[in-house]
């Protein structure tokens, strides 16, 4: 017949009693890094904005001057 497998009886703890866990394993970024990432998100994402204008005007610009 089957082996029975021997379990070992496994700490049951509520949902959030895991979830406080493993907020508590989570590093959190100092406000410092935090200004420092936001910053830099900000201004990558200008510069993409800025960059896609610019590359629209000019295929506009070179559309209009081909097809006219």
């Amino acid at each position: 017949m089957a082996d029975k497998k021997e379990n070992t009886p496994a700490l049951k703890r509520s949902w959030f009693q895991e979830l406080k866990a493993e907020f508590g394993k989570i590093t959190w970024p100092t406000k410092k890094n935090l200004f420092r990432q936001s910053v830099a998100v900000i201004v990558v994402a200008v510069l993409l904005g800025v960059m896609i204008v610019l590359l629209d005007y000019l295929i506009s610009f070179g559309l209009g001057y081909i097809l006219v």
